[in-house]
């Protein structure tokens, strides 16, 4: 068995040091913040300011790919999670009567909490496992590394307390974690990026529904997008939620929705928004806004094979996705199960690292690449105001007739919940065939007409 030594005390580094612990790896995390998560949610998550996790007060979408993944191989933090107030919605529950069971039906289940949810229960889980140490307020400094052939073998990691040998380092510190300056201070060859900018910004402010009322309507749609903003609902734990709006990073009304009566009348000019907040829930925190994100994937390896051996990245820090699809949790947890399992096989050998990229490049690049393909067409959309033609209008008519047509759902839920891709789920006749029928009945069709106009929206966010 190795000793696997892991960089950050995210969701990915916690589930990585977590779930190699149970494979019968010891594991050491550091972490550079001195504070870990506990059980006081509303403490922690709107008390504790954390500068290098910006988002973690910002909605989470826990999708079926994590929820099976912490059914399956960590039974124990999915019940801490529901313990702890965390939910469970089905996605074909959207119909009154939810269609006939099919197989894999079980996976398309959201787990509806706020992310301090899964990282409480992540790290109390760690504490109590025996093979697990935590290093808070003890960020890594420097790689033990030294030349191996064409690459740089890691064999451990230095803090400001010492140094600490391991068999394999895991980069769980996120895209912000300086990985690439420590591995070229140890005299690696840079990783290899691809970047893509979306041009969005979000800004969401959280409330608690009234005393006695559990769960928010079922309907509307929770997400609403128009040709330039666009309006998202996400239930969360113990009678909380989120109203997220999103805006072009260009858009000139964007900095007057950080005022919170600009952010409430903008949001209530959607349905979903609308809809959640007349129920009189009480706001519990400003408008948080978060812009500049990218999708950003980061390959440790080149056209000359792995750069480095002895450290692999997980979470972040190999795939960052902007969370209009919610993939970065499930992403992570992916990543920290593949870790865990293949952990004794090697883990500072040439063979470890090229099998590991090789599997990061057929299991999460397609995710990755289906990310960057919806933001491009939001952010176009958006910037340019239109959208209501060709392959946009297809798109939306499948969405639209989704909310309509239980095998539609099914097809679009299997993708939401990375349990198929796009092109193989939504390319079975039978799901083309009714899309098809859907849009041949309404050759009036056009994408995106939910929501304020632009006249409107101008007035509402003139409010401040």
């Amino acid at each position: 068995m190795a000793h696997v030594l892991v960089i950050g005390g995210g969701v990915g580094g916690l589930a990585t040091a977590l779930l190699a612990a149970r494979r019968g790896h010891t594991a050491e995390l550091f972490e550079r913040d001195a504070r870990a998560p506990g059980t006081a949610l509303d403490r922690d998550f709107f008390g504790w300011h954390r500068p290098g996790v910006p988002q973690a007060t910002q909605p989470h979408a826990l999708l079926g790919a994590a929820r099976t993944v912490l059914r399956d191989d960590l039974p124990d933090v999915h019940a801490e999670m529901l313990r702890l107030g965390a939910r469970e919605r089905h996605e074909l529950d959207w119909f009154d009567v939810r269609p006939p069971e099919r197989p894999g039906d079980e996976d398309l289940v959201m787990l509806l909490a706020r992310r301090i949810v899964l990282e409480s229960a992540l790290a109390g889980a760690l504490r109590a496992e025996p093979g697990a140490v935590m290093h808070h307020g003890e960020p890594v400094t420097g790689l033990m590394a030294e030349p191996a052939g064409r690459a740089i073998r890691v064999a451990g990691v230095t803090t400001q307390a010492g140094a600490y040998e391991g068999d394999l380092v895991v980069d769980a510190a996120g895209r912000r974690g300086g990985i690439e300056r420590l591995l070229g201070a140890a005299g690696c060859r840079p990783p290899v990026v691809e970047r893509h900018r979306t041009g969005l910004a979000y800004f969401c402010r959280w409330y608690r529904l009234p005393e006695g009322m559990e769960e928010g309507p079922r309907r509307p749609w929770t997400v609403t997008g128009g040709t330039f903003a666009g309006c998202a609902v996400f239930p969360a734990d113990n009678r909380v939620f989120a109203v997220t709006l999103f805006v072009h990073t260009r858009d000139t009304t964007r900095s007057a929705l950080r005022d919170p009566v600009v952010f409430e009348a903008a949001a209530r000019a959607f349905p979903p928004g609308a809809a959640w907040l007349d129920l009189g829930a009480a706001p519990l925190s400003g408008v948080l806004a978060t812009a500049s994100l990218d999708n950003r994937w980061s390959a440790l390896a080149d056209e000359r094979g792995p750069v480095v051996t002895g450290l692999v990245p997980v979470g972040d820090a190999v795939a960052h996705t902007n969370p209009t699809l919610g993939q970065g949790t499930s992403l992570a947890l992916w990543a920290a199960r593949r870790v865990a399992r293949t952990a004794h096989r090697d883990p500072g050998s040439d063979r470890f690292a090229a099998e590991y990229h090789a599997w990061a490049v057929r299991t999460l690049k397609p995710w990755f690449d289906f990310q960057v393909v919806a933001d491009a067409a939001i952010g176009e959309r958006f910037a340019t105001r239109t959208g209501r033609t060709g392959t946009a209008r297809e798109v939306a008519a499948l969405f639209e007739c989704a909310l309509e047509d239980p095998e539609v759902m099914r097809a679009r839920a299997r993708v939401r919940h990375l349990a198929e891709l796009p092109e193989r789920a939504y390319a079975d006749p039978e799901v083309r065939a009714r899309v098809a029928r859907w849009l041949a009945a309404r050759p009036g069709f056009a994408p995106n007409e939910v929501g304020p106009d632009r006249a409107e929206w101008e007035k509402l966010t003139a409010l401040c």
